[in-house]
């Protein structure tokens, strides 16, 4: 139906100056279901216009922008299809790249986004804005004034391509989370590849939109960089709310209780596991209760106060040969206690080249005392054997012992968790705890799982019943 002039001029003035008035004037052209109200649409759509308005002035960028929230919250109908198409009413030569971690998902929200700008409603209200014929595909398409929106997915191209706002949507498959050459790929794609397509880097915003799912997928990685706004909203209430000012639109403890009620919620964890659930909905990548390890259960005491049993000292090394890069050498001291529990009494941990990790090896034994028995992680291969041998020449004078491990990191873990989760393993207290703790609750979703793997070793040295005796293992074996 045809809107006589006046009102059209009235509509095109309230949408093109709202980013919210926009969404609720165009959802019906895009999604036959009816649009169900909640806070959370309207301040996203709020935030992301405070980020454009920036663009449209050409002033430099105050932040780059992380949104963590859950599925089926309308966050891409929001971020990746409505978003450029209001854009161009206000800046019709913006260019905008926006990316998923498919190619399939890319096109279909560009597909989207285009159908609202082909719409009759769109082209009634801005009929300055229409595409090229020369560049109109579902994954790439421009408008007569210079502006245009590309499709691309994770490690696809770019080249060629410059944009003025960089939206990337779900950069992770849920299902491939726990992949490490996946989430490498993404985080390598978007820390190296996307930078250099900015049309300036100092106006040009990023803008992340994804569930959180794992402890270094790219929100992880985002957080760690300068000038980034944080928006998280979990699906439950919780401390993990940003801005913290948010919680108190949460009703009954939820974000949504229409989209995301408690039945809905406990559906999603029956089908997900308490794993994928925790991050896709509470963005946190670890259950409430704890993932493999249950810090909460960890007990803390001073040095001084632990009481060691004799003979049941040990420092296990993990050792990587990485210098300001990669993975960590790291030595767990542990020992058990009179009365049976077991406490982790230092930690030490660097990425050092050979020489300094080996010069920092021996000092840290002269301090341990000859009473505390020294074991070495054999890595497979002559490469392994050999840096075990030479660090075992390097210690002499005191009891040192290689291990070559075998099967999964998990696996080998699992009887130290036991014992965490049942509150039988204490720490020292002392600096290096906030790592410590770190590292193990994420576990084995970890950025790094060194002082997991230097722990599990030194539990199970400590649980044996019986040693070897003599270098790398190929001596006689006596009772412990």
């Amino acid at each position: 139906m045809a809107i006589n002039i006046s009102k059209r001029n009235l509509i095109a003035s309230i949408c093109r100056d709202s980013f919210y008035d926009f969404f609720l004037t165009f959802w019906e052209t895009i999604v036959p279901e009816t649009l169900v109200p909640n806070w959370h649409i309207k301040y996203l759509c709020d935030e992301l216009q405070i980020v454009a308005e920036r663009v449209f002035a050409g002033k430099p960028k105050e932040y780059d922008l992380l949104i963590n929230i859950s599925p089926g919250t309308t966050k891409s109908t929001i971020c990746s299809i409505m978003y450029p198409a209001w854009m161009w009413t206000r800046m019709p030569s913006i260019r905008c790249i926006c990316g998923s971690y498919a190619g399939s998902l890319s096109m279909e929200l560009s597909r989207k986004s285009r159908l609202v700008i082909k719409s009759q409603l769109y082209t009634e209200l801005y009929p300055e804005i229409y595409l090229s014929n020369d560049q109109d595909t579902k994954g790439h398409f421009a408008n007569t004034a210079g502006g245009s929106r590309y499709a691309t997915s994770v490690g696809g191209s770019v080249m060629g391509m410059h944009g003025h706002v960089i939206v990337i949507d779900d950069p992770i498959d849920p299902q491939s989370a726990r992949s490490d050459t996946a989430l490498e790929d993404a985080n390598t794609w978007i820390e190296t590849a996307l930078p250099t397509r900015k049309v300036d880097k100092a106006v040009t915003p990023t803008i992340l939109i994804m569930q959180r799912l794992h402890q270094s997928d790219p929100s992880g990685k985002m957080m760690e960089q300068p000038n980034v706004k944080h928006i998280c909203l979990p699906a439950t209430e919780s401390d993990l709310i940003k801005p913290k000012v948010m919680r108190k639109f949460y009703t009954k403890g939820l974000m949504d209780t229409e989209r995301l009620s408690r039945k809905v919620l406990a559906e999603n964890e029956r089908m997900l596991g308490q794993y994928h659930y925790a991050g896709q909905f509470n963005q946190n990548p670890i259950p409430d209760g704890g993932g493999m390890f249950k810090i909460v259960k960890l007990k803390l005491s001073p040095l001084a106060a632990i009481k060691i049993k004799t003979g049941k000292l040990v420092r296990y090394w993990d050792k990587a040969g990485s210098h300001n890069r990669g993975c960590y050498t790291v030595g767990v001291k542990m020992c058990q206690d009179i009365y049976g529990g077991f406490w982790v009494l230092d930690v030490v941990r660097g990425q050092w080249e050979s020489q300094e990790r080996e010069r920092i090896i021996k000092e840290t034994t002269e301090l341990d005392g000859k009473e505390c028995i020294v074991w070495i992680e054999q890595e497979p291969g002559s490469g392994g054997l050999q840096s075990a041998q030479d660090t075992i020449r390097n210690l002499a004078g005191y009891s040192v012992y290689a291990e070559r491990p075998s099967g999964d990191k998990t696996l080998r873990a699992d009887p130290f968790s036991v014992q965490v989760n049942n509150g039988n393993v204490g720490l020292a207290t002392a600096m290096w705890n906030g790592d410590y703790m770190d590292e193990m609750q994420f576990f084995p979703d970890s950025t790094y799982k060194d002082q997991m793997d230097a722990s599990s070793g030194a539990f199970g040295q400590l649980c044996v019943t019986r040693r070897v005796i003599g270098a790398l293992g190929h001596g006689n074996e006596e009772e412990n």
